[in-house]
């Protein structure tokens, strides 16, 4: 990996954490957020792109190419997971609205 993927990293995880912070504030606002888990799901999903950003930024940061490397595959791993939450927010919020 080079430091152009933690570039990707850094402005999609910090885009899907703008999403995911109107998800949450619209689950509060519509008081949706006691009946369901899609806002602890969110929450979650929320601190793991915060870390992923953190870590995006400081892989391109770094001037040693294998602490470089190291944050990297960090802030690579931890997006992955939370854009599998990002789905699984979408999908739950797809299938309430149809039922």
């Amino acid at each position: 990996m080079n430091k152009y993927n933690s570039k990707h990293i850094l402005s999609t995880a910090s885009n899907l954490l703008g999403f995911c912070l109107v998800v949450l504030t619209s689950l509060k606002v519509t008081k949706l957020n006691e009946l369901t888990i899609i806002d602890e799901i969110t929450g979650v999903a929320c601190m793991l792109l915060a870390t992923a950003s953190v870590f995006s930024f400081l892989s391109i940061r770094t001037t040693k190419p294998q602490l470089s490397f190291i944050f990297e595959k960090i802030a690579d791993s931890i997006f992955m997971i939370a854009l599998l939450l990002v789905f699984c927010i979408t999908f739950i919020i797809a299938f309430s609205l149809m039922f």
